[in-house]
């Protein structure tokens, strides 16, 4: 890829893409009211809503919560609740923790080198990550805000799925879903070139 490739701010005109900053682009610190309101745009875009319906789809028709029953008024309970975990999870992982912590909340692509180096980069994203200071350090805002959110919804799940392993899981498919995001937001600049020709 060119390493002047730009990211956009929207991926296929549509998926957010706020986070994600191109090879070449060099950055002031985020303050914590920046980082609120990338969180924000995150949770609330008019695009936010495609995830959590897709998983209450999923998670009703595997009966994941029985409680929820079937039906418009069980996929409304199922929606709901995906929805605030994804809301919830912005919040801790791209605001509350990196701004205690002091993190950059951006993804900075690598943007060269062969695949599986510019993959196995991305899924450390997760992990590792940048400071407000421009050193690397370790991801608390992904590990621990993904966790924090994981076991803040057992205030609003029914009993029966306030287990340990029913947090865990949560947490590792917060986490997991965002290393994913992160390996697609690195190729997207070269998705993008190559089907629309566009650097815009």
């Amino acid at each position: 890829m060119d390493e002047q490739t730009p990211q956009t701010k929207r991926i296929l005109g549509i998926i957010p893409n706020f986070r994600a900053v191109s090879t070449s682009q060099i950055l002031p610190p985020q303050s914590a009211k920046e980082k609120f309101i990338t969180a924000t745009e995150d949770s609330f875009d008019y695009s936010a809503f495609v995830l959590p319906a897709v998983l209450a789809g999923y998670s009703m028709a595997t009966r994941a919560t029985p409680e929820f029953h079937q039906g418009a008024a069980g996929y409304g309970r199922y929606f709901w609740h995906s929805w605030v975990d994804q809301t919830s999870e912005n919040y801790a992982v791209e605001f509350i923790v990196p701004a205690i912590t002091h993190e950059d909340i951006r993804y900075y692509t690598l943007g060269k080198g062969g695949f599986f180096k510019r993959t196995g980069y991305a899924l450390s994203r997760a992990v590792v990550t940048r400071s407000d200071s421009g050193t690397s350090t370790f991801n608390f805002g992904e590990v621990v805000g993904a966790g924090a959110a994981a076991g803040i919804s057992n205030l609003y799940y029914p009993a029966s799925q306030r287990t340990f392993a029913n947090t865990a899981q949560k947490w590792g498919l917060n986490v997991g879903i965002d290393a994913g995001t992160f390996v697609f937001k690195e190729f997207w600049p070269d998705i993008n070139h190559a089907l629309f020709h566009n650097k815009d």
